[in-house]
């Protein structure tokens, strides 16, 4: 998908959470989690940059922690030499009680500890991932940026609810492009996950979106169309409390 991606002239590729380890076995990403700067996912993701000639935001590996009963949700960014650019680890972890269906990440994951933004031939770049999507003053530490990357995995309950206004408020709060790659299906052990990856423009148009399976959503984050946007209605340069 990376190579079809950059074919078509993408030069920032985002793949979705835990792209390879995704399972209702919480436990399984404890068992392929990796040491920070080696292991054969990290060297899969330098390898798919440096290939592709692109900026590759990897979506999301487990990177082991002092706690072996917890890893971290490692965002990774290579750049098209296969060197590591950056790393985030995610900080909000998810919490969620419907009764049948429950998660608490918070016992098999660590959280990270600061946000990261970088600068990347296609713009500046904030990184998060899922449910921190829910926490928009998380965005407001990291202005300015042109592009937010956002991996993730959205229960099919909470995307079917949540998942599309979120990504929409996020891009026009922020008057960004919204880059979100989402897991999508039937994962092993039931799990299901909500999909419709998606771009997003800075007025909240909705530029392409996968509902569910294999495949890209591709889009032109255009500088003059931000530019524009952030021209046309200041509310950034408006703001009046930090």
């Amino acid at each position: 998908m990376v190579g079809f991606a950059a074919e078509q002239g993408a030069t920032l590729v985002l793949l979705p959470e835990y792209f390879a380890v995704l399972s209702a076995d919480e436990t399984l990403k404890l068992r392929h989690a990796e040491p920070a700067g080696d292991g054969p996912l990290q060297r899969f993701l330098a390898e798919l940059a440096r290939e592709h000639a692109v900026t590759l935001v990897g979506g999301t590996i487990p990177i082991v922690t002092a706690d072996p009963t917890r890893v971290r949700n490692a965002c990774l960014v290579y750049g098209v030499d296969g060197k590591q650019l950056a790393r985030y680890d995610k900080l909000h972890l998810f919490n969620l009680n419907l009764g049948a269906e429950s998660f608490c990440e918070a016992r098999t994951i660590e959280p990270g500890d600061k946000p990261i933004a970088l600068d990347t031939p296609a713009g500046r770049v904030a990184l998060s991932v899922c449910y921190d999507l829910r926490f928009a003053e998380l965005y407001r530490r990291l202005l300015p940026f042109d592009i937010l990357c956002m991996p993730a995995a959205f229960t099919a309950t909470t995307g079917r609810a949540h998942w599309e206004v979120l990504l929409r408020a996020r891009a026009i709060e922020n008057q960004c492009y919204v880059l979100a790659s989402a897991q999508g299906g039937v994962h092993p052990g039931g799990r299901c996950t909500y999909g419709h990856s998606m771009i997003v423009d800075p007025w909240g148009e909705v530029l392409d979106v996968l509902p569910e399976g294999a495949g890209v959503v591709i889009a032109d984050a255009d500088p003059a169309r931000l530019a524009q946007v952030r021209r046309d209605l200041p509310a950034l340069a408006n703001r009046v409390l930090d």
